[in-house]
């Protein structure tokens, strides 16, 4: 399920990363508000210095589909699985592992079963080549088969090989292979995210996507701990080109009293939201769609 973690950002130094799945109760599908309040589940995975809150790449997906989208099933904007076969170096592979990860959430999310299994077998290959292999069982292709009509326990399948590649990474020390896979997949989901929502006025999928700013701050953070390693290094810029886009969002109160939605549920006022124009989607979704497109169309 989706959780804020807009003011999670300055919580001081405690080492870990920590990534919240899309399991637990289904909120009811329209409902905003049961978006930030269902049960979340948070592995944390320990690091060095810093906390840092990075999301899986299911949430922002899971938050458009509850929120009007679940009638889609558009593909065209994945990464298709016949690029697959031109990523040969090692930082092409994490950063594909994470997109495509990413895409196998989406169908998973999205009720496209007969693509999630397409998506599940080039993950699983990616897998194997950057040393996740342990972390994806033959078996998850069971489970996977035997759930196609059911897009809740999909979700949860395929979160759980995320996190497992996540794991598997961190403990392996594998720093600078797990930060290119954190980076495909956030990039992917606002990919996948900014083609799905169109830019409207007071929208909450655009509410949503302006606080990705804070998400950004703590990736390229995350970024910057492996900046050592030449292929960590190289995507920084572009992360940082982005960062400084989503830094021009105006800042504004939000309303001090506290509302009651549609259903009673009672909305707390207060504190900061971001809103971000027209003018300013535009440009951070041109930025993404070229970040994104300089890993899927490498040859």
């Amino acid at each position: 399920m989706i959780m804020r973690y807009k003011y999670l950002l300055a919580l001081p130094i405690v080492a870990a990363i920590a990534l919240t799945s899309c399991g637990g109760d289904k909120p009811e599908e329209g409902d905003v508000n049961a978006v930030d309040s269902a049960k979340t589940e948070q592995p944390v995975v320990q690091s060095n210095e810093t906390f840092f809150q990075v999301p899986s790449p299911g949430e922002m997906l899971t938050f458009i589909k509850m929120v009007g989208g679940t009638k889609n099933k558009n593909t065209s904007f994945l990464n298709s699985v016949d690029n697959q076969k031109n990523y040969t170096d090692n930082k092409l592979k994490a950063l594909n592992f994470g997109i495509y990860s990413c895409d196998l959430s989406y169908c998973s999310i999205f009720e496209i079963g007969a693509d999630a299994l397409k998506y599940f077998k080039v993950v699983k290959q990616l897998g194997d080549q950057i040393g996740v292999s342990n972390a994806i069982k033959p078996e998850v292709l069971k489970r996977l088969e035997g759930n196609l009509g059911n897009p809740d326990s999909l979700a949860v399948i395929t979160d759980d090989v995320y996190f497992s590649s996540f794991e598997t990474l961190e403990s392996g020390q594998q720093g600078p292979t797990l930060a290119l896979v954190v980076a495909g997949g956030w990039i992917e989901s606002l990919h996948i995210a900014t083609n799905l929502a169109k830019y409207e006025e007071n929208s909450p999928i655009i509410s949503r996507l302006a606080d990705q700013k804070y998400t950004l701050d703590n990736l390229v953070e995350f970024l910057k701990k492996y900046e050592s390693d030449a292929n960590v290094a190289s995507i920084i810029p572009q992360f940082t080109e982005l960062q400084a886009e989503f830094n021009k969002i105006a800042e504004k109160d939000a309303a001090a009293a506290d509302t009651k939605d549609s259903k009673g549920k009672k909305i707390l006022g207060g504190g900061k939201e971001l809103v971000m124009s027209a003018d300013q989607y535009k440009v951070i979704v041109e930025k993404i769609k070229t970040i994104r497109n300089s890993y899927t169309l490498n040859k």
